[in-house]
């Protein structure tokens, strides 16, 4: 498997933030967001090849049992299935970062869904030549139902304007047993700055739907770093 990075922090997002987690993230990712804050996994894609063996022996060396695969998105990488089995076998709690764009039923404790909402799409970045792939690939209602289906989940959306909120809500109404309590909002922003201009406005929608408000606590932390 192609690897961008494995290191060991605190979990910045979701409903495990601030729990010490060993970070397994693959490269390579099948949309081009413009916002991406991880463009060596997507735009650029770098990374070592290691073996499921070698991977497991580099996380289980560190002092947690929860382990986080993300990526770019991990579903799409060579042997994930056999990943997740491995931190299953060796009693891994398993966080799976994922688009949601592409289903496999893998190993997974909590599967983090985020499906990318239209501010996602790269309208100017390399002159827009990812526009039609983009929008043809972010957003699988079938596949978001599954992930629901079959896992505990939480499902995170990315906002950059308070407009935003309308895409939400359709994305919500197409789907089945919606739980309010795992719908995470998170503002757009790879700086402290950027986050707390957004930060007022997103409150302000997740107190009036019953949403939780998802803060990007490695960014507050450590600010744009790989590794964290």
């Amino acid at each position: 498997m192609r690897i961008a990075e494995i290191f060991y922090s605190i979990q910045g997002e979701g409903r495990l933030t601030s729990v010490p987690s060993a970070f397994i993230r693959t490269s390579g990712c099948n949309l081009r967001c413009a916002w991406c804050d991880s463009g060596y996994t997507s735009w650029e894609p770098e990374g070592d090849s290691l073996t499921v063996a070698e991977i497991l022996d580099r996380v289980s060396a560190y002092p947690t049992r929860h382990v986080v695969v993300t990526g770019g998105e991990p579903l799409i990488a060579p042997a994930i299935e056999e990943l997740c089995a491995g931190l299953r076998e060796r009693s891994f709690h398993i966080t799976l970062e994922t688009a949601a764009t592409v289903f496999k039923p893998v190993a997974c404790d909590l599967a983090s869904l985020s499906p990318k909402l239209a501010n996602s799409t790269p309208r100017v970045r390399d002159g827009g030549r990812f526009v039609l792939k983009h929008d043809e690939m972010r957003l699988h209602i079938d596949v978001i139902q599954a992930f629901m289906d079959h896992y505990d989940h939480q499902l995170k959306f990315v906002l950059d304007r308070p407009e935003d909120m309308d895409e939400v809500h359709s994305i919500l109404r197409r789907l089945r047993g919606v739980d309010v309590s795992k719908v995470l909002l998170m503002p757009q922003g790879v700086t402290r700055e950027e986050l707390g201009e957004r930060a007022p406005w997103l409150v302000e929608a997740c107190k009036n739907h019953g949403f939780r408000y998802c803060p990007r606590l490695h960014i507050e932390l450590f600010g744009n770093v790989r590794g964290t």
